[in-house]
């Protein structure tokens, strides 16, 4: 029973983005190990609040995120 385990920063995804990640993860992993296992495949995001990830020795934070993706610098 395989279990992935995804960690985002808090306020980066919709909540249609996250189900999106759920979906897309899970049926990666079924590609893999074959669609019976589809129903004993977990998938849990965690949220961690913004600041408290770290990156290259600096807090990470939602408005960080939120630049990356929209392809502006940061730092």
């Amino acid at each position: 029973m395989p279990l992935i385990n995804v960690k985002l920063i808090e306020g980066v995804f919709s909540d249609n983005q996250k189900q999106d990640i759920i979906t897309r993860l899970t049926d990666a992993m079924v590609s893999v190990e074959g669609e019976n296992m589809r129903g004993v495949t977990w998938c849990v995001l965690e949220e961690v609040r913004s600041g408290d990830w770290g990156i290259a020795g600096d807090p990470l934070t939602t408005e960080a995120v939120r630049a990356l993706a929209a392809g502006q610098p940061v730092g």
